[in-house]
C-alpha cells in the first residue's frame, strides 16, 4: 500500500481532505483505518469495496442477522461480485518520467526512467488478465536475444497481481478491480540523453542590471513534438522587475517561488530556441549550471 492510498480512500468520502473534513468525520476515519490496516499490514485498500459497508450515515444494525460483504471473505477481495458492462473494454496508459543530473559542464552524471503503468478496466463478471514486458530476465529465461530488452528494478505490483507466476515465467496475471488504478511502477537504471537541452549565458553589467540568456534545443526524433514545456529559471529574493524576450512561448516571473518559467506550448525538434531575460542586478546570482527544464 503505498502513502497515498489512504488519502485517496478519504478523499472519496470526504471529497475534499482537509484539516477540517478529518475532524467532523473522525469516526469514519478511525473505521477506514482499521481497515486499510490490519496489526500493521495493509489489507482492503480499494475505496469502492470500503464503500459497501462503511458508509457516511449512522445505519441501524439488524441484530437478527449479521451479514459480511461477500468481498471480504471472497479470495478477490479488491473486485465486487456481479459486475457487468454492454461493452468490455481495457485502457492501458504507461507514464515515465526521466530524471537527468547534469553538471556545469553538461555532463550527465546521473540518467534514470521512473515509470507506471495505470488501467482502466471496464470488464464484467471476473476477467483473468495477462500482460508481457520485454523484460531482460524473461529474455535469459527464454534465450532470446537481449538488444531490445529492459532491466526492470523497483518493481512494485498491485495487490491483485499473482506475484508466484511472476517470479515463475515473469508474466503478470491478475483479476483487475474495476474502474482506475496503478497496475504496477518502476525504475530503468539507462542512459538517456536529455530530450530537450538547455544552455544558459550570464551576462553582468556594472551594478545596474543582470541579462540572462537561455538556449534551448530538442533532441528527439524529427516526427516527434514536445507540448507543454516548462523552463524554470531560478533567480534571487531580491531580483525585482524582470523583462522577458522571447523568440518562441511566453515567459512569466513568479516571485513568490524565486524563479522565471519559460512556457512553449509546441517545442519543435532540433530547432535552437533564445531567451533573454534582463533584471535589475542583484546582490547574489545563481551560477549559469543551476537551471531546470520540466515537461
Amino acid at each position: 500500500m503505498s502513502p497515498s492510498s489512504p488519502c485517496q480512500v478519504f478523499s472519496e468520502y470526504f471529497k475534499e481532505l482537509e484539516e477540517e473534513s478529518i475532524r467532523d468525520n473522525f469516526v469514519i476515519v478511525y473505521e477506514l483505518l482499521d481497515e486499510l490496516m490490519d496489526f500493521g499490514f495493509p489489507q482492503t485498500t480499494d475505496s469502492k469495496i470500503l464503500q459497501e459497508y462503511i458508509t457516511q450515515q449512522g445505519n441501524k444494525l439488524d441484530t437478527g442477522k449479521s451479514r459480511v460483504p461477500a468481498t471480504v471473505t471472497n479470495a478477490v477481495s479488491w473486485r465486487s461480485e456481479g459486475i457487468k458492462y454492454k461493452k468490455n473494454e481495457v485502457f492501458i496508459d504507461v507514464i515515465e518520467s526521466v530524471n537527468l543530473l547534469v553538471n556545469a559542464n553538461g555532463s550527465v552524471l546521473l540518467s534514470e526512467i521512473v515509470g507506471s503503468i495505470k488501467l482502466k478496466v471496464f470488464l464484467s463478471g471476473m476477467p483473468e488478465l495477462r500482460l508481457g514486458l520485454n523484460d531482460r530476465v524473461l529474455f535469459e529465461l527464454t534465450g532470446r536475444g537481449k538488444n531490445k530488452s529492459v532491466e526492470l528494478e523497483d518493481v512494485k505490483f498491485h495487490q491483485c497481481v499473482r506475484l508466484s507466476r511472476f517470479d515463475n515465467d515473469r508474466t503478470i496475471s491478475f483479476i483487475p478491480p474495476d474502474g482506475d488504478f496503478e497496475l504496477m511502477s518502476y525504475r530503468l537504471n539507462t542512459q538517456v540523453k536529455p530530450l530537450i537541452w538547455i544552455e544558459s549565458v550570464i551576462e553582468k553589467f556594472s551594478h545596474s542590471r543582470v541579462e540572462i540568456m537561455v538556449k534551448a534545443k530538442g533532441q528527439f526524433k524529427k516526427q516527434s513534438v514536445a507540448n507543454g514545456v516548462e523552463i524554470c529559471v531560478p533567480v534571487p529574493s531580491d531580483a525585482d522587475s524582470p523583462k522577458f524576450k522571447t523568440s518562441i512561448g511566453s515567459a512569466k516571473y513568479l516571485p513568490e517561488k524565486n524563479i522565471v518559467i519559460w512556457n512553449i506550448k509546441s517545442f519543435p525538434v532540433r530547432w535552437m530556441t533564445l531567451s533573454f531575460f534582463t533584471l535589475p542586478k542583484p546582490r547574489f546570482f545563481p551560477s549559469p549550471g543551476t537551471l531546470h527544464e520540466r515537461n
